[in-house]
């Protein structure tokens, strides 16, 4: 072989070592990233629980709503005896229809239930392989990786939604009184 043919071949291998060392570099900052996001609201645990809460919220909505419905529909079934009127009856009839058509709309809540609990395992599957990642990584070299955490406005600071605890929440009436 020629001393020209080596060096160009050590040149191409130079370039594909450095192109390759590029790439896992950029992967460890990537695996980094999303193993340990620079706050909150891009971590996939926090995903998961938003999820979870969106699930439980509406579940709780549903059920609150057709409680109502049925309390009303019994409501109208006590009316009905002390009323004699064509007029009226038709009426509470009405009411009691649209009581039930209360019902099952909100049957709507088991479906967006499933529906999310599918996107939370997506999300969870996908967490459980950057785990493995990291693991495999090490945690310690992805620690010593810098991540960028995304640039807010101080109102986009502000914001953070709903707490995910109850306990943690604002009450409705401390909302009001800030209007008053």
């Amino acid at each position: 072989m020629s001393a020209s043919h080596d060096q160009g071949s050590e040149e191409q291998l130079r370039h594909e070592l450095s192109g390759l060392l590029t790439y896992i570099t950029r992967v460890r900052q990537e695996i980094a990233s999303i193993s340990r996001p620079a706050d909150e609201e891009h971590h996939f645990n926090s995903m998961a629980d938003q999820l979870d809460a969106v699930i439980k919220a509406t579940d709780d909505a549903s059920n609150t709503i057709m409680n109502c419905a049925e309390k009303n529909d019994e409501a109208v079934r006590a009316l009905k005896k002390s009323i004699k009127d064509p007029a009226q009856l038709a009426l509470l009839d009405q009411v009691t229809n649209n009581s039930m058509d209360i019902i099952q709309a909100c049957s709507f809540q088991d479906l967006t239930s499933q529906r999310v609990t599918k996107v939370a395992r997506s999300i969870t599957y996908v967490e459980d392989r950057v785990a493995a990642l990291a693991e495999v990584w090490g945690k310690e070299e992805l620690d010593k990786v810098e991540v960028e955490g995304t640039h807010k406005s101080e109102d986009e600071k502000l914001l953070n939604g709903p707490a995910l605890d109850p306990s943690q929440s604002i009450d409705q009436d401390a909302i009001d009184a800030l209007f008053d």
